[in-house]
Parts: structure tokens; C-alpha cells; sequence
């Protein structure tokens, strides 16, 4: 029987080892620039976790998310704000957060959504030059001390499985219905 100590470092401690290439990353040259930039201009998608490209815009899931499902839509071009957003890109963005709403909604149940930006470095932008929508899935109870009190966010599935899966629904469900 492990002594009391060791029990209660247990405790404390939550492993969530896929956190070590953000952190890393805060740190690494070669993770300089705008990632949606290189997933924009890279064929990559799979390992990107690009899930759609539009026509403006391409929707990718976030790396290091709030809940399973936490979807980015970003226009192609690296513009600030949404004043630099032209009609037709703002239009297919729109339609991308209903289709991704959608999606997520039928593949992995999800029963509501947070869904914002954060225009500007004060407003909390991680990626303040390119402009970017926040589609964050969510379920009855889903916040709770985890997030509330120690910061942690449990994603209870692989990202590169859940890109596999929502890309499957997609074609299923006929999305994104951008035309």
C-alpha cells in the first residue's frame, strides 16, 4: 500500500502529456509565424486536423482545446480584424459556424455552444493577427471544478480520431453546404 504522501501527489497531479508541444512551442523558433497561415499554404490536412476548406475560409480543429470538438474557422488571408473581412469570406464563415454547429452536434451530441472571438491582443487573442471564430462544443455539467478551480480541460478523445470521425459525418451529412 503506497504510503500517504505518495497518495496524495496522486491526487494532484493530472497528466495531460499532448500540453508539453504548446509549451514547447511558446519557446521554439521553429514555431514562429502564423499557424493558420502554414495549415492554409500546407496539403497536410489530416495531420493539421484541417477539417474543411471553403472557398475564403477553412475550419481546423484546435490543438490544444477547451472541450472535444473545439473547431477554429479562419479566413485565408492573415487580417486583424473583421473590418478587413470581405462580404463573400464573411458570408461562407457563417455558413461554416451553422455547418460546424451542425456537425457537432449530430457526431458527438453536443447540446450547445460557446461561439466567439477575441479581436485584439487586450481581448485575449492567442493569434492576434489572424482573425479566427471559436466554436466550442458543450454538454449539461461540463464545467466544473476541473475548469472552474484548477484550469484543466479533460478532452476524453484523440484529436487526429475525432478529425477522422467528424470528417466521416461530414460527408455523411453533406457539410459544409457552402455553395
Amino acid at each position: 500500500m503506497a504510503d500517504q504522501s505518495e497518495s496524495t501527489e496522486r491526487k494532484r497531479n493530472i497528466w495531460a502529456p499532448w500540453r508539453i508541444e504548446y509549451i514547447n512551442g511558446l519557446h521554439d523558433d521553429s514555431f514562429e509565424g502564423c499557424f493558420l497561415c502554414r495549415y492554409r499554404e500546407s496539403q497536410a490536412d489530416e495531420a493539421n486536423l484541417v477539417l474543411w476548406r471553403g472557398k475564403h475560409n477553412f475550419a481546423v480543429l484546435n490543438r490544444f482545446p477547451y472541450t472535444g470538438g473545439h473547431t477554429l474557422i479562419a479566413p485565408y488571408a492573415h487580417i486583424p480584424t473583421l473590418d478587413d473581412l470581405s462580404d463573400a469570406a464573411m458570408l461562407e464563415m457563417m455558413k461554416m459556424i451553422r455547418d460546424i454547429k451542425l456537425l457537432l452536434a449530430d457526431s458527438i451530441h453536443a447540446e450547445g455552444f460557446n461561439i466567439g472571438m477575441n479581436v485584439g491582443r487586450c481581448a485575449g487573442a492567442g493569434l492576434p493577427d489572424h482573425l479566427h471564430v471559436h466554436v466550442v462544443p458543450r454538454w449539461p455539467g461540463d464545467t466544473n471544478f476541473m475548469v472552474v478551480l484548477g484550469e484543466v480541460h479533460t478532452i476524453p478523445q484523440a484529436l487526429c480520431e475525432l478529425r477522422a470521425q467528424l470528417a466521416s459525418d461530414s460527408t455523411r451529412l453533406g457539410l459544409p453546404r457552402l455553395g
